[in-house]
């Protein structure tokens, strides 16, 4: 098991990368160092849209088998095949594997890890939380969606969290809309969490995603303005993913982070509890419509 005296966590042994069948097609990135340049905008047609949901609901049906088989004693590496067999079995590619040499087919983040934890021989243990962030590539495009969840019995300040984290997601999704600047997701999702004394990691962000896996286009979970003031159209396709961070009034939660030696891992630098939640959604004419649903 991999943690140090602390109950932090330390990297563990990651098994070989899981095989994908030659029949199901890869993202362009497969093999390379680094993805093409992204030419396209963020909007997409009805059709399009349509075919980002259908990958977006793969992704969000392994997120449900993987959330099931979610107990103490289960590594994250045992997660990460049931969540590989599943997408594979839908003749989905795993997004991640691959993409800039990422090894696994899901992120795995426990306890303080921010974000991209990679699926180890780390047991998971009762009280732990643990976010799973799964993509699937599917018919040319991307549905990325995450949710955290916790391991047998946690305490009230860890259900606190996950149940705060989600809502805040959720207050995010509610403020797109056409005609508004993006930043103002960030000011929905940062003014709530602040009424928790959670802080909100600002430096790792939503996106656009469709065709790219990343386009390019950054969604800020905090108060960006006047920065980040592109114009919402109907059409656009981006997630929301906020990571909030544990703290109280008194003593906020922390921003700052730092980065394990695989290049991925991230981890509060206080090593405090962290969460968070994901979809991708298109604007529509009236609002956001989520495209990871199962």
């Amino acid at each position: 098991m991999s943690r140090d005296a602390q109950g932090h966590l330390l990297p563990g042994r990651v098994s070989p990368s899981r095989h994908v069948p030659t029949s199901i097609p890869r993202p362009e990135y497969v093999g390379k160092a680094e993805p093409g340049a992204y030419g396209g905008d963020d909007r997409y047609n009805a059709d399009e849209v349509e075919r980002i949901r259908a990958s977006g609901r793969i992704a969000a049906q392994a997120l449900e088998a993987v959330a099931a088989a979610i107990r103490p004693g289960v590594t994250t590496d045992e997660l990460d095949a049931i969540a590989h067999e599943f997408m594979v079995r839908h003749d989905a590619y795993p997004s991640t594997l691959g993409y800039r040499g990422y090894p696994k087919s899901i992120c795995t983040s426990v306890n303080e890890v921010i974000c991209h934890g990679i699926p180890d021989d780390t047991v998971l243990l009762d009280g732990d939380l643990i976010n799973i962030d799964i993509t699937a590539f599917h018919d040319g495009m991307h549905g990325d969606v995450n949710a955290s969840f916790g391991v047998g019995e946690v305490s009230l300040e860890t259900a606190d969290l996950i149940t705060r984290t989600e809502e805040a997601l959720s207050r995010g999704i509610k403020a797109v809309a056409p005609g508004r600047e993006i930043n103002v997701i960030g000011r929905a999702i940062e003014s709530y969490a602040r009424r928790f004394g959670y802080g909100v990691v600002k430096d790792y962000t939503g996106h656009g995603v469709g065709t790219a896996f990343h386009s390019g286009l950054v969604i800020p979970h905090y108060d960006a303005s006047p920065d980040y003031a592109t114009i919402m159209e109907p059409g656009m396709v981006f997630t929301i993913e906020p990571m909030l961070t544990i703290g109280t009034p008194e003593h906020p939660g922390t921003t700052e982070w730092d980065e394990w030696d695989d290049g991925w891992t991230v981890v509060t630098r206080d090593r405090s509890l962290t969460a968070q939640f994901e979809h991708t959604l298109v604007v529509t004419e009236r609002g956001a419509e989520i495209l990871t649903l199962p």
